[in-house]
């Protein structure tokens, strides 16, 4: 190989490593895990009210303090088609204005009683799309409680590997 053709390559590799975080900055990626939702504010805090309903904090952890509501919005973002997506979104803003109907205040700001008492409407509503945004979310924010890392190791005793591999044991026959 070429003396000078080494040197060369390996100037520009150089010079590309260590312009890489310039272009990675430009680019907007960053090492930081960010989810940018399609949620309005309004709507991330309706959907978090929601699920803090369903499973309240209490004694114990609740799905605001696992996190439930911020798995809510990238499952719903990634993992569902549009029409669900702008279903969950109508349905949320129908519950904001039902609670200032019915309690003069905006659903955020309803107690656990009232909460509840809307969202049992919503589950005995005749409305297809109302009964469905109201089982799916139950269930997703159900499902997202269950598996999140401080129910199963802290509550539910999940270990990854269980038990313990002990090699050369010697053995009695």
């Amino acid at each position: 190989m070429n003396r000078r053709t080494a040197i060369k390559t390996l100037g520009v590799a150089s010079g590309g490593l260590i312009t890489l975080p310039l272009w990675m900055a430009s680019c907007g990626i960053s090492d930081k895990k960010t989810h940018q939702s399609g949620f309005s504010i309004e709507d991330q805090e309706l959907l978090a009210k929601v699920t803090d309903i369903i499973i309240p904090a209490g004694n114990a952890v609740g799905a605001l303090s696992v996190g439930v509501d911020k798995f809510l919005q990238q499952l719903f973002d990634d993992c569902y088609e549009k029409p669900v997506q702008d279903n969950i979104k109508k349905q949320l803003n129908a519950l904001n204005a039902e609670s200032k109907k019915l309690f003069n205040k905006p659903f955020t700001s309803c107690t656990q009683q009232q909460g509840e008492t809307l969202l049992s409407k919503l589950s005995a509503s005749s409305i297809k799309e109302e009964k469905d945004f109201y089982a799916l979310v139950k269930s997703e924010t159900i499902r997202g409680f269950t598996t999140s890392q401080k129910v199963m190791v802290d509550y539910l005793g999940y270990k990854i590997a269980p038990g313990h591999y002990y090699g050369s044991v010697n053995i009695k026959s």
